[in-house]
């Protein structure tokens, strides 16, 4: 069982170990300890590699879908891969190889729990991926995305992936022909090991927000758009 605790007096493990790991012979080691390194570090850091392991993540997987699901929509396509790439898909994988423990962090990082943050785990993720491609080449990196993603992509189907709540509250209103909601992110506050963000969503002609919560800003606008669903379908005529 992988453990998901890394106490501050535990050193960062040796980046080679996840490389064993994973079979990557590494052309350059320099570049997977960068990938592994917070920003909340002096120097060089993993944001520039996360962009582009972000990139490469988000095309292997529209493919695979795409092949997989001939008779697949846009719109299921859409969800399908929105449902495969995401934090806490991201951060799943992230511990399921123990990343937390290979992770170069700043001292306010390491001593509140960071190398267990599904934020901070899944961009590590997705800058691992970016530094894989750059040094192993794209058939590689894709390789190692299918094969990181093999149970996922075996598992999910059009059929069990349904419209998220935002997806489902913009069509309610489109429906309606009125304005498409925003989300404005009101607060992040640092509880315990974790953050927490406070969003409101405005739907147009309501006279009051609707408020979200969540450890992520995601879930957090998701929460909200749930909420002025139940709130603008429970009024019926009221709000049509």
């Amino acid at each position: 069982m992988i453990s998901r605790q890394r106490p501050t007096q535990i050193l960062r493990q040796p980046v080679v170990g996840l490389l064993e790991q994973l079979g990557i012979s590494a052309g350059d080691v320099g570049l997977y300890d960068r990938a592994l390194t917070h920003r909340s570090t002096a120097g060089h850091h993993n944001e520039r590699l996360e962009f582009l392991g972000d990139a490469w993540l988000g095309f292997v997987i529209a493919e695979a879908i795409y092949q997989r699901f001939p008779q697949a929509d846009e719109g299921q396509l859409t969800r399908l891969r929105a449902s495969l790439v995401n934090r806490e898909v991201l951060a799943g994988i992230a511990l399921e190889l123990n990343l937390g423990a290979y992770l170069s962090l700043g001292e306010g990082e390491l001593k509140s729990g960071g190398w267990r943050r599904a934020s901070i785990l899944g961009n590590a993720l997705e800058a691992l991926l970016g530094a894989v491609y750059l040094d192993q080449g794209a058939e590689r990196a894709r390789e190692l995305v299918l094969a990181l993603y093999q149970i996922r992509l075996a598992t999910v189907s059009p059929g069990t992936v349904s419209k998220d709540a935002k997806t489902r509250l913009q069509e309610w209103l489109q429906a309606r022909q009125r304005a498409l909601p925003c989300y404005l992110t009101r607060a992040v506050e640092q509880q315990a090991e974790r953050q927490i963000f406070r969003v409101e969503c405005v739907v147009d002609g309501e006279p009051q927000p609707f408020p979200g919560s969540g450890d992520s800003r995601r879930r957090a606008e998701q929460a909200a758009a749930e909420r002025a669903l139940a709130v603008l379908t429970g009024a019926g005529a009221h709000t049509e």
